[in-house]
């Protein structure tokens, strides 16, 4: 209880005299701390949202258009042929403002118009850059001239330093490849599994499905395409990513090793501890979006990084029917499996990452623990890699917590 007490940022009890407040100068200082890392994380968020939508452009390029279009009118030139006084006519600040700083106002006005639609025009630019197939079916070593024109204007509008998500808005969407094509390769890749009546069959029945069903549904997906980025992949996820109920262990779950040839050391908390700190750096370069963004090798074109704002901070919550995935902003402890047991270890003190050494520490005494599972505990992992639907023990096995 005497730790309970001291987590409680203050007390106060009722006396005959009044109220009687005590604060707890450590507590209040974590909350202090805590609140501190939160708005920073919203900051920096804030800030790489700001420069991800001003992609391929920079933050300076909008000063650059402004002292351009201030100089130009000082030197007594209209650069925006008329508008820059029908901005000003139309200001609602023109009674408050002199002359002089209605006609600065105005013209900055315009600036980041003229700057905001200069943005607009580069990202289509470089989406319809990004949408050029050719260069895949060059002979190696024999790259064609406009293959050449191409690498050098993506290397042109992509050579500000990107972000990790900076080529979101400007990749491509994903087509959608034209009914009869998709049900040519289908009979090509079922031919040789059936016999001549057979496929004749099936390729009567591909006629029919062209025909009827398959025109009105290849309408829906071209509807589709046109507002979703990728027509599929949100169907994929939940029809069958967050539905299968395949073992989950051997077909979608990913694991890291901290090392495959070298061993810097035999001890298991010590390698642990490098592991994890290892993985909440690469975690805070994600975060704030320091990472380049991966290409195809050899290649200028970016690939889609959609997948890394899920990697941290994600879980499937088991479903009877379907599964859902959670998403937090942040994390401050990574979970640990011991001898059938769970335990929650922090990894941060005062917003500041544990070292290595004080994370091996915690672990050693998670390994020296000799506590046993509560019941039910030690079989909760057999959950993931059975095939089906849950049933309703399985249902209240889920509802126990870890250490």
């Amino acid at each position: 209880m005497a730790e309970a007490h001291q987590a409680v940022a203050f007390q106060f009890t009722i006396t005959p005299e009044g109220f009687d407040l005590q604060l707890s100068r450590q507590a209040l200082n974590q909350i202090y701390i805590s609140g501190l890392r939160s708005w920073k994380k919203r900051i920096s968020r804030v800030k790489n949202g700001v420069l991800k939508g001003m992609y391929p452009a920079s933050p300076s390029s909008w000063l650059f258009v402004a002292v351009v279009t201030l100089a130009t009118m000082y030197a007594e030139t209209d650069p925006s042929m008329g508008l820059i006084s029908k901005i000003q006519d139309h200001l609602p600040l023109s009674v408050s403002l002199s002359a002089h700083g209605q006609t600065m106002l105005s013209a900055l006005l315009f600036s980041t118009l003229l700057w905001f639609s200069l943005v607009l025009t580069l990202r289509f630019c470089l989406k319809l850059l990004l949408s050029y197939h050719r260069w895949m079916f060059e002979t190696h070593g024999h790259i064609s001239t406009t293959t050449k024109l191409w690498v050098s204007m993506v290397k042109l509008l992509s050579s500000r330093k990107p972000l990790l998500y900076s080529y979101q808005s400007s990749l491509p969407h994903l087509p959608v490849p034209p009914i009869r094509d998709t049900l040519q390769r289908y009979l090509e890749s079922v031919r040789p599994l059936l016999s001549p009546a057979e496929f004749d069959g099936m390729k009567q029945l591909a006629d029919d499905f062209e025909k009827n069903l398959g025109t009105r549904l290849q309408t829906y997906l071209k509807l589709k395409a046109l507002w979703a980025t990728n027509y599929v992949s949100d169907w994929w996820e939940e029809y069958v990513y967050l539905r299968g109920r395949s073992p989950i262990m051997v077909n979608s779950n990913y694991y890291g090793m901290d090392f495959l040839y070298v061993t810097p050391t035999t001890k298991q908390a010590a390698r642990a501890g490098n592991t994890i700190t290892a993985l909440l750096l690469y975690r805070r370069k994600v975060n704030r979006e320091e990472l380049k963004p991966s290409r195809v090798p050899g290649t200028v074109i970016p690939l889609c990084a959609a997948q890394c704002e899920r990697m941290f901070n994600t879980t499937r919550t088991p479903g009877e029917v379907t599964d859902t995935l959670q998403h937090w902003q942040d994390s401050e402890f990574v979970a640990v499996y011991h001898r059938g047991r769970y335990f929650r270890l922090w990894v941060y003190s005062a917003g500041r990452l544990l070292s290595p050494r004080e994370i091996q520490h915690q672990i050693q005494k998670i390994l020296d623990d000799p506590t046993t599972p509560v019941p039910g505990e030690e079989k909760l992992g057999a959950l993931s890699r059975k095939q089906g639907s849950l049933g309703p023990c399985e249902e209240a096995v889920l509802q126990l917590r870890g250490k």
